[in-house]
């Protein structure tokens, strides 16, 4: 086998497991901090204040971490933002509400070094004919994380309307194990290989002080087809922070789901699990055989999959839901479990359509420039969570509905410009060869 395909396995492995522990963490947040509250009425977190502050200074921190990693290199970046998610998780353990931001704040920091990090080694173990078969690879190992944590949070949550400060300490416990897991696995990898090759020869080579590096990424943000995209990139982001963080809570707290609307919070994380693994395994394993299509046919696909799901969410969750415990419903009376679930696996999927398309388009479009085109996808992605984020305690679940639905069209639409773009490009290329020759 490839050493660069066994790297993205590896590096895949290495994410599975960390995110195991804080996609976990994210998806039962709200809940878990509800639950402190009623046992300590002095504790005053709030736990979509909590991902708002982790997104943006993400957010922040994305501009400064493209010049730090070409000094310290991928690894290491990985490294140091791993520690900072088992930080994050261990401070649950004993709740204060200072703590809790900043965690956050920390946690947020080291994000833009690892998800930076991850792209740019992503793009040096690939080039143009295995970067869609690599991103797809990596999607369904990372996403396989919703399966393993959420399980466990589905059955030592059964039964329990209150999470009680004994099952909380040893649920944050096993996540700061297996998160530990991750980082050894981290540690294990080779240096990358520095052969991508870019599909778009306008790009030039990277610089590589501070300063260069920083106004090379600027730049980038600044091109045609980077501010289209980042339409695309903002999408994700609000989609993101709505399922990882709005969506399961939103299901735990409508009461006439039944006895069992706190357990559905982990079988939520777990069908999201399954929804972005198989959409992972299917661009991956077809990675040759969709390049020839090009993006923009999975791309509608994953639009349309959200656009049904957010009309079954509409029609099955109340629009109070995000706020607390509600008995109110919605269209659907009483409200369906097995369609809460179900919209769960398609956020899952239709996600993994995204993602893995754009992974596809920065690994080989702007291979020369990996660090600060992925910077500058997390970057937008991580300010849309965080304004997402922070309208959500704001906001009913119709009005963030309407948003989702808005800037998927555009989302959607500007994606598909660019690769058309990219395909007439190509075309002229090919032609010229053909006519040299």
């Amino acid at each position: 086998m490839d050493h660069r395909l066994i790297s993205v396995i590896k590096l895949g492995f290495g994410f599975m497991f960390l995110f195991t522990a804080f996609q976990t963490m994210g998806n039962i947040e709200q809940t878990v901090i509800n639950s402190i509250k009623h046992d300590d009425r002095t504790y005053e977190g709030d736990g979509y204040t909590s991902l708002a502050v982790i997104y943006a200074t993400l957010s922040i921190s994305n501009w400064l971490t493209p010049p730090v990693i070409l000094k310290i290199g991928e690894k290491i970046a990985m490294l140091l933002g791993a520690v900072t998610y088992c930080f994050f998780i261990l401070t649950f353990i004993w709740p204060v509400t200072w703590l809790l931001y900043a965690a956050s704040a920390i946690v947020g920091s080291g994000a833009a070094f690892i998800w930076t990090g991850q792209g740019m080694y992503l793009s040096k173990c690939s080039d143009d004919t295995t970067i869609s078969r690599n991103s797809g690879i990596f999607w369904a190992l990372l996403q396989m994380s919703m399966f393993f944590g959420n399980l466990l949070v589905f059955f030592l949550f059964q039964g329990k309307s209150h999470i009680d400060g004994e099952t909380r300490s040893l649920v944050f416990l096993i996540l700061t194990g297996v998160a530990v897991i991750g980082i050894g696995i981290l540690c294990s990898l080779k240096p990358s290989d520095s052969s991508s090759k870019p599909m778009d020869e306008e790009i030039p080579e990277i610089q590589y002080s501070f300063r260069q590096a920083f106004n090379s990424a600027v730049n980038l943000f600044m091109t045609k087809r980077m501010l289209m995209l980042s339409v695309s990139f903002v999408y994700t982001g609000l989609a993101l922070s709505f399922f990882s963080g709005v969506y399961g809570a939103s299901i735990g707290f409508t009461s006439a789901i039944g006895k069992q609307a706190k357990q559905l919070v982990g079988l939520n994380g777990v069908f999201l699990g399954i929804g972005e693994v198989l959409g992972g395994v299917l661009f991956g394993l077809l990675g040759k055989r969709t390049s020839k299509w090009g993006r923009d046919p999975i791309i509608a696909a994953g639009f349309i999959i959200h656009m049904v799901c957010f009309l079954l969410i509409l029609m099955n969750i109340p629009d109070i839901a995000p706020f607390g415990d509600t008995e109110d419903v919605a269209y659907f009376n009483p409200p369906s479990a097995n369609i809460a679930i179900l919209c769960s696996f398609l956020l899952g999927f239709g996600d993994a359509c995204y993602n893995t398309q754009i992974y596809s388009i920065l690994g080989g479009v702007f291979a020369k420039k990996s660090a600060e085109a992925f910077s500058i996808f997390k970057f937008t992605q991580s300010i849309a969570s965080t304004v997402s984020f922070v309208y959500s305690s704001h906001f009913g679940l119709r009005t963030q509905l309407a948003i989702l639905s808005v800037s998927s069209i555009a989302g959607t639409i500007c994606f598909c410009l660019v690769e058309w773009s990219i395909k007439r490009s190509r075309a002229v290329v090919r032609n010229d060869t053909a006519y040299n020759q």
